[in-house]
């Protein structure tokens, strides 16, 4: 049986919790159902949406896997610096951990590298040789595999999220963008010294608040 993984991220650009990769395998067979179905690019598709469908995807998949990249490990590699070993190989790192949980024959991901070919490279180094990896841009839109798996990364960030939400109380999306979750950085920091651990304190909006500027 001939078997591809789709594998995808949702949170990458997030102020507040984890960037969660997520993959699902199947067997080629099963990228049909996927198709009628309505699987696609996670954010193009509501939240009830999504959830009713991640139900479906883990049923026709063979199995799934989940690495959550917290606020923390993302703030270590963003202050550190090292050029090429930033988030981009640390969301490849994470990738390339849950093709091996995988172990396809095929892999396609998408990209967080402007460099597909960097990127593919930094996954194939660190997986087993014969697991053939193919990128591109907006692969979420264009392989229902991945979109699969964006729909399995959105939803469970999504849940982490509506947790956070109930200890801390309404902060929004967590992305810079969202108006809720600027207030909601701007209260935190107003009433407290230190970046808690659901926060990325190495984000330029994040450090501003802090009042240590860019």
């Amino acid at each position: 049986m001939t078997t591809v993984a789709g594998v995808d991220e949702a949170g990458r650009g997030c102020a507040i919790g984890p960037l969660v990769v997520a993959g699902a395998l199947f067997d080629e067979g099963s990228v049909d159902t996927l198709h009628s179905i309505g699987v696609r690019d996670s954010k193009k598709l509501t939240p009830r949406r999504r959830e009713t469908l991640a139900e479906e995807i883990r049923d026709i998949a063979l199995r799934h896997s989940f690495f959550d990249l917290q606020p923390r490990a993302i703030d270590v590699v963003v202050n550190r610096g090292v050029i090429y070993r930033k988030l981009n190989y640390l969301e490849a790192m994470a990738m390339a951990k849950v093709i091996r949980d995988l172990s396809p024959g095929r892999a396609v991901v998408d990209p967080a590298d402007v460099v597909v070919e960097r990127f593919v490279g930094d996954i194939k180094r660190v997986i087993p040789r014969g697991i053939d990896v193919h990128s591109e841009v907006r692969a979420d839109s264009k392989f229902a595999v991945v979109g699969a798996a964006s729909i399995l990364a959105k939803v469970r960030r999504d849940a982490f999220i509506a947790e956070l939400r109930e200890l801390h109380g309404d902060m929004g999306s967590g992305y810079c963008s969202d108006p809720k979750t600027v207030a909601f950085l701007e209260g935190w920091f107003e009433s407290h010294d230190v970046c808690p651990p659901f926060i990325r304190g190495s984000w330029a909006t994040v450090r501003r608040l802090m009042g240590q500027g860019l």
